[in-house]
């Protein structure tokens, strides 16, 4: 599972935009969600709610708070998986805080979680995005792979060429490897859009783009059903046999199983 999170677009400013020709070149080729939104606003608790099945109550992107629940990594160590959190231009392996102007803390749900953060064995797979090259060309890449672009290449504070760009010289590489040709999914997507439109109760995030990138994905397939963040979440844990966590667990959170069937 791979996964790689952008920032702050609505759908309609990427889907069909001429400054993302090679996201848009991706969805004609693997799958596109059209009708997937975000968590809420701001940024920290759509990614909170992408590992963890909730926002926690947390409302703002602050540095100082922190989550004591259960998350999916404690779901992927019990299941006998590895993971890895590659966060680029962050300074070094589990660090806190914002680091200069490319990195920071609210893109990285993993240090917010105090069973993380402070097991010193776990924090150890938060790293920088550095060491994606190595895991890579050592093809020793974990079972669950998150990416987080830095505040340029995430289109945070950068026009949206710069994410295309970026994901235009990594992707090719993350679909050379062995973990993703061997049934591997890489899931791309917005922590949230600019409106607060939402498909159900606890979403209001805005409608985000959401690509599936996948050998078993149905080649040139679009998705109209309502998905939003937690829906990706369970994607991920029904795929494992893994506990749907918080939200993953609604009633109105479906799994994305059409993108894999009806081949």
């Amino acid at each position: 599972m791979f996964i790689i999170l952008f920032e702050n677009k609505e759908a309609s400013r990427i889907v069909g935009s001429p400054s993302a020709p090679y996201i848009n070149g991706l969805a004609e080729q693997y799958a596109r969600a059209a009708n997937y939104y975000g968590i809420r606003h701001p940024s920290l608790p759509n990614y909170l709610a992408l590992i963890g099945g909730d926002t926690f109550g947390i409302k703002s992107d602050c540095t100082d708070c922190s989550v004591t629940g259960e998350s999916l990594v404690t779901q992927i160590e019990a299941s006998g998986r590895t993971w890895k959190a590659y966060m680029e231009s962050m300074p070094n392996a589990c660090f806190t805080g914002d680091a200069e102007e490319l990195y920071r803390q609210k893109h990285n749900p993993f240090i917010y979680f105090d069973n993380i953060r402070d097991d010193s064995t776990r924090c150890a797979n938060i790293v920088p995005f550095d060491e994606f090259t190595n895991d890579l060309q050592a093809n020793a890449l974990p079972d669950y792979v998150w990416i987080s672009p830095n505040m340029c290449n995430d289109m945070h504070d950068c026009p949206i060429e710069s994410g295309n760009a970026w994901l235009a010289e990594w992707v090719p590489q993350i679909l050379a490897s062995p973990a993703w040709q061997n049934n591997g999914v890489l899931f791309i997507t917005f922590d949230e859009g600019d409106s607060t439109d939402g498909c159900c109760k606890h979403a209001s995030g805005g409608k985000v783009d959401l690509l599936v990138i996948s050998p078993l994905v149905r080649r040139g397939f679009t998705s109209d059903t309502a998905y939003d963040h937690y829906s990706l979440l369970r994607t991920i844990e029904e795929a494992w046999g893994l506990p749907l966590l918080g939200k993953a667990d609604c009633d109105c959170t479906a799994p994305m199983t059409d993108f894999f069937t009806g081949r």
